[in-house]
């Protein structure tokens, strides 16, 4: 029997990574392999304060929030894969490539983020991720990210 992989909980997430609501955009990151992919889920609720004005009486998620979910997700694994929890870990966006987005994110979506990483390692500051987001198996957008994580 193999062991089952890592997770993390709203309560792990928040030890890792110092987002906070309304800009805390990842509910659980699951399937955590390493630091090589992992899988975060959104669940998207009418009460998040972007859809007051995005748009007023057709609410839609703004496809920047859908890229930096998938961001926080990343963080979540690298911080549960090399133990950061209570470590205050920053991360910061150096480049964000490749984004195409394929359909709307609206309330009462559930969003998979499939992220998995193309450079970087334990120790290191600078890592590539590529990401996919998608609810009900429809990708709802695709994207490479670079970010700089300080460790200290």
């Amino acid at each position: 029997m193999t062991d089952p992989l890592p997770s993390a909980d709203i309560q792990m997430i928040q030890r890792i990574i110092p987002h906070r609501y309304p800009f805390l955009l990842v509910d659980k990151v699951v399937d955590i392999n390493g630091t090589q992919s992992a899988v975060g889920i959104k669940n998207v609720t009418m009460n998040e304060p972007h859809f007051q004005g995005h748009f007023p009486g057709m609410p839609i998620m703004p496809g920047v929030t859908i890229i930096e979910a998938m961001a926080q997700t990343a963080a979540v694994m690298v911080g549960v894969t090399l133990e950061m929890a209570d470590k205050e870990m920053k991360v910061y966006f150096m480049a964000i490539d490749k984004c195409k987005f394929r359909r709307k994110v609206v309330p009462g979506d559930v969003v998979r983020m499939e992220v998995s990483t193309l450079r970087g390692k334990a120790g290191g500051k600078v890592w590539k991720f590529g990401g996919v987001a998608s609810v009900e198996g429809e990708m709802a957008a695709e994207v490479e990210f670079t970010a700089m994580m300080d460790l200290s």
